[in-house]
């Protein structure tokens, strides 16, 4: 018996490789089948099972493909109803991969559909469980993703309660537990950066598997504090459901190589986004103007499907070379399948063509802690909960958080100069770059942001709702 988490960490999702004898199953795979596929030729596998815990809403998977090439039967739990072919399976049901088994144990609450998938080993021994979005290290699958007329969010927070005393916590504690997602991912609230821990030790760390909690204190718990879910994630539940354009598609469209003037006939012919993925450094440097600066060494997936509303967008990628294929995949992963190609050679192909491009006014953060008065403008783009928690004290702080910059741009005056800053320095370039779209020009980035800003002699804390204050 073989089993290989194969974590990605600008998703924080894992899938997982199962093998015996000969035979393997995936479960929750990402879009792009090659990562499995070769894994399996390698080890001299067939791969028999597409297992999927439920209908993903922070990224498309690859199933539908991933069958198609393997010949794999795709495993969806009760209730699941998708628009290919698929094994529909059953509480309790088994399925026999070379010498173990996989019992599919339903345990709706995250999802109606909501399957966790238990290993039994060659012995018939429980070995370790698979539970998707239903139990993380640490906490549980929010239940707010699949509501209904006919189904509350207090509801599957009941049906989640269930699933967890009545199919997970019975179970051995010993067995290990593998969940879907870790640390930084939309899907819970409060994950451990740990990627799977054994069940007797989430019973005594993890808040909701509580021995003495009731079932309404679970629903107040797993209800309370959840922000609004990205604006992608019931877009990919959709295309979950459904057969997509194949990922090889959408590589050979995305590589399509694209002259500087390509670009510049496409920027003014149609409605297209120049998406900058390069570093923070270039970025700031010089780029194309209006262009959207997510870049690939952030967590670029999320943010893409947060602030890109139409999932159809057409998009040139503004990639550093060699990584235009990453920027396609990654894009590809949470539904953005319309990358029309790259532009090729780079900035300094578009710089030979003549074009102009913008940059951005970027300082230190002892220049900003040695410079500022108290007639400056700071515009603070992180989360309202880390603004909450300290920022900043100053008479002119804002802030108009990332998340939202889009709908809440006239929140910020065009007459004002502004120094912006993040926690670290990407979230601050990604919102000048959008407000840059939007028109206006008197921003200046803080590099390294907040937590660079913290260590600054010139900065207080006490132990206030908003702890950390600047001196002047």
């Amino acid at each position: 018996m073989y089993i290989e988490q194969l974590y990605t960490g600008c998703l924080a999702e894992a899938a997982y490789y199962i093998e015996s004898n000969g035979e393997a199953a995936i479960i929750d795979p990402l879009r792009e089948t090659a990562p499995y596929v070769e894994l399996a030729k390698k080890r001299g596998t067939k791969i028999k099972y597409v297992f999927l815990t439920h209908f993903h809403a922070d990224f498309v998977s690859g199933h539908v493909d991933l069958a198609k090439k393997t010949g794999a039967t795709i495993v969806f739990g009760p209730n699941a109803n998708p628009n290919f072919d698929f094994h529909s399976g059953k509480d309790n049901e088994l399925f026999s991969v070379g010498k173990i088994t996989l019992k599919l144990l339903h345990t709706p609450g995250h999802t109606m559909e909501s399957a966790s998938y238990l290993l039994l080993d060659e012995e018939g021994k429980e070995n370790s469980i698979f539970t998707g979005d239903t139990l993380f290290i640490g906490d549980v699958g929010r239940p707010d993703l699949a509501v209904k007329s006919d189904v509350t969010e207090a509801d599957l927070a009941a049906y989640l309660f269930n699933s967890l005393r009545n199919k997970i916590m019975v179970l051995p504690d010993t067995i290990t537990i593998y969940p879907a997602h870790g640390a930084g991912s939309a899907c819970g609230k409060n994950m451990s950066k740990e990627t799977f821990d054994t069940l007797g030790n989430q019973k005594k760390l993890n808040y909701a598997l509580r021995a003495d909690m009731t079932k309404e204190e679970f629903i107040k718990e797993v209800t309370t504090g959840l922000l609004p879910p990205p604006q992608y994630f019931p877009k990919n539940v959709a295309m979950n459901k459904g057969v997509n354009k194949s990922f090889d598609e959408i590589l050979k469209q995305g590589l399509t190589p694209l002259s500087a003037q390509d670009v510049n006939t496409l920027i003014q012919d149609r409605n297209v986004l120049c998406l900058d993925v390069r570093s923070t450094t270039d970025f700031v440097k010089e780029h194309l103007p209006n262009s959207l600066f997510i870049g690939l060494d952030g967590s670029f997936a999320p943010w893409v499907g947060t602030l890109i509303e139409n999932i159809n967008q057409p998009i040139i990628i503004i990639a550093p070379e060699g990584r235009e294929e990453e920027a396609v995949m990654r894009l590809a992963r949470v539904g953005y399948d319309n990358s029309l190609g790259y532009l090729n050679g780079g900035i300094k192909a578009w710089k030979e063509a003549g074009f102009s491009l913008s940059s951005v006014t970027s300082v230190t953060p002892t220049y900003f802690v040695n410079n500022l008065t108290p007639d400056d403008n700071v515009l603070d783009v992180r989360k309202k909960t880390e603004f909450f928690s300290e920022h900043i004290e100053h008479p002119h702080v804002q802030n108009t958080q990332l998340d939202t910059l889009f709908a809440d741009f006239n929140e910020v005056s065009k007459d004002k100069t502004y120094y912006v800053h993040c926690a670290g320095g990407y979230r601050s370039l990604i919102a000048i770059s959008i407000l840059k779209q939007k028109g206006y020009e008197k921003l200046i980035n803080v590099e390294g942001g907040f937590n660079e800003l913290k260590k600054s002699n010139k900065i207080q804390c006490s132990d206030y709702v908003c702890p950390s204050t600047m001196a002047f």
